[in-house]
């Protein structure tokens, strides 16, 4: 009886049982999901054998006690921090997890860095979309491509595999979230030494940097905390097309402090300024006048840019790059890295501006054509334009020469003998005159030949008496011929003494008169001519050698004797059938003219003398305007 019941005082009571069934699904439930310490009792194989208190040991790979391409270092002993996955498998084992462990000691350290707003170390080992990939320890996280740097960076290889610091701008521990960012710790890093560079920084200072970045105009250059720009046209004093010809990212640079802003914190930098000023003295290396030969850099639409010396270029202009070549671009004469044989023809050491010549370093077709071709001489070329004011000739050295309508032909008018010629024609000329200053060559065709015009009046001279042709009738006048091939025109007004016979239809085409020449016009290729003057003359002459106003005589018997000795004249010229004839006619004409000599008074006959001397006088003056002219032109 004392026995039994003591052995059931010995077993549990319900609620102990309980109790204790409580404790150990309790434990459990705390166990699993938690980092717990361990100490390592056995290696069997690729795996340790570790007791972390539980009623049963776990087992744990070894190569999660590894660093990557490592060996693991662990012995029976040590004491490690794994991580419960479960509590009991099937076969009975815990589940432990080294590396769940560590994740969960890097989530608990990147925690307490976040809620401080620590850095931690990461490193970038993989690009994922819109950024990349930290490894922070244990824990990967995210890094977008906005927070690599404070400016874009194409090339992120320099970063790759490199630890780095970042800053932790969010995390989700249930999601497994991490960002970071790199930007932020430059930024912040930045911000203390450019504060302690713009202290110190002033104009002319010499620092050393690094190329952090290229444009087109230009590279950026990290000083250690600030930025600086080293524009393309202070990189060296030579023309620089792209930076990227003289610099490189990451590439070590010493630079000059140029203008500084301590207002907007701008530096402008350079590195041309480092060296000696290549256009110091550059008037006194490349005087006026001078031959050098160049290498073209650049090429534009108003001209080419030649390099004398690294550092001083001069630009040779369109209209200097060839004698012939006037609209034609600089591309097409000459080209990039061609070496070239220049003239100086204005150097601006102020302005940093030398004007070089192409054309002038090579002989002058004008000059070398008035050489070989002196004026008057005969040229033969090919006709390349027809114009309405002339022919343009082909010539030696790839110049033109122009014949002038008016050079074309002496008879005809210009725009009919220009109909005679057209593009490809060969055609000789003669040189006229030769501008060399202008570029200009005059030709003539007509004066192949001697003029005709000056072979007709040869001899001949104002006053004379000439027997003419009558070619045309107009209301004007005559235009007529002279027997030796001169044109000539008699005005309406001097066809006759007579008014009453100053009239044009009295005259047939064919017919032959006399006139008096009253003026020779060269420039016109014309003759004056008047019947009247010649009356008139013929009048004076009669009074002179028959008679005068104080022998009593009166102007009809004047006329009648001049008369009769000219019908006199006639009559031993003709046959002798024709003399009777003749002195009938002649003593009617005598009646006639005495006649009428005898209704006329001698001061009218005066007074007409008188009118005709002064048309004489007043045709005179335009005739000696005429001749001044002509002998300047010619």
């Amino acid at each position: 009886m004392t026995d039994s019941t003591a052995v059931a005082e010995q077993r549990p009571s319900l609620d102990e049982f309980a109790a204790l069934l409580d404790e150990t699904l309790g434990r459990k439930s705390k166990i699993e999901g938690s980092v717990v310490k361990g100490t390592v009792v056995a290696i069997e194989g690729d795996h340790a054998v570790i007791d972390v208190g539980l009623k049963s040991e776990g087992r744990v790979p070894l190569k999660e006690f590894a660093a990557p391409g490592q060996p693991p270092e662990i012995k029976v002993g040590d004491t490690v921090e794994v991580y419960v996955e479960r509590y009991e498998n099937r076969s009975g084992e815990v589940v432990l997890s080294r590396e769940k462990a560590r994740r969960e000691e890097c989530w608990n350290r990147l925690e307490e860095a976040f809620k401080k707003g620590e850095k931690v170390e990461g490193v970038i080992f993989g690009k994922v979309k819109g950024g990349f990939a930290v490894d922070l320890g244990g824990a990967v996280a995210f890094l977008p491509g906005s927070q690599v740097d404070i400016r874009p960076i194409r090339d992120i290889g320099p970063l790759l595999n490199k630890p780095e610091p970042f800053l932790i701008l969010k995390m989700d521990r249930r999601r497994g979230n991490i960002v970071v960012s790199r930007r932020a710790v430059l930024e912040e890093s930045r911000a203390e030494q450019r504060k302690e560079l713009l202290q110190t920084l002033h104009e002319g200072q010499v620092l050393e940097g690094v190329v952090k970045n290229i444009t087109d105009y230009g590279a950026f250059v990290d000083l250690g905390g600030v930025d600086g720009l080293l524009h393309v046209t202070d990189i060296a004093w030579r023309r620089v097309g792209h930076p990227t010809e003289v610099l490189q990212v990451g590439q070590t640079v010493k630079v000059q402090v140029i203008p500084f802003n301590r207002e907007t914190q701008r530096i402008s930098l350079g590195m041309k300024q480092l060296e000696a000023d290549p256009w110091e003295g550059v008037a006194l290396k490349y005087p006026v006048g001078a031959k050098f030969k160049g290498r073209v850099t650049n090429i534009t639409d108003y001209g080419a840019f030649v390099e004398l010396e690294p550092g001083v270029e001069g630009l040779v202009h369109i209209s200097e790059m060839s004698w012939t070549k006037k609209n034609v671009h600089p591309g097409k004469i000459v080209s990039t890295s061609q070496e070239v044989e220049v003239v100086v023809l204005e150097v601006d050491e102020e302005k940093r501006r030398i004007s070089l010549g192409l054309k002038q370093a090579l002989a002058n077709p004008w000059e070398e054509f008035l050489e070989k071709h002196p004026l008057d001489s005969v040229v033969e070329g090919e006709v390349k334009n027809v114009t309405e004011f002339g022919l343009f000739i082909g010539l030696d050295g790839e110049i033109d020469g122009m014949v002038h309508l008016s050079d074309i032909s002496w008879t005809e008018p210009g725009e009919e003998a220009i109909k005679k010629y057209k593009k490809g024609d060969v055609v000789k000329a003669v040189v006229l005159d030769v501008d060399v200053e202008k570029e200009r060559i005059s030709l003539g065709i007509k004066q192949l030949e001697e003029d005709p015009f000056r072979q007709a009046v040869t001899g001949l001279k104002r006053g004379d008496r000439v027997t003419c042709v009558v070619k045309a009738v107009t209301p004007q006048g005559l235009e007529v011929e002279t027997v030796s091939g001169a044109p000539g025109f008699i005005r309406k007004a001097d066809l006759a003494r007579d008014r009453a016979e100053q009239r044009p239809d009295r005259f047939a085409v064919g017919e032959k008169i006399d006139a008096k020449v009253m003026n020779i016009d060269h420039a016109n290729r014309r003759l004056s001519l008047s019947i009247k003057a010649l009356e008139v003359e013929e009048e004076k002459q009669a009074i002179a050698e028959y008679g005068s106003a104080d022998s009593g005589a009166s102007l009809g018997d004047i006329l009648g004797a001049a008369l009769r000795q000219k019908q006199a004249e006639l009559r031993q010229q003709t046959e002798p059938s024709a003399e009777a004839e003749a002195a009938e006619a002649a003593g009617e004409t005598e009646k006639a003219a005495e006649a009428e000599a005898g209704q006329t008074a001698a001061a009218t006959a005066e007074a007409e003398a008188a009118e005709v001397e002064s048309a004489e006088e007043s045709e005179a003056e335009p005739e000696q305007a005429a001749e001044s002219e002509a002998k300047s032109k010619e």
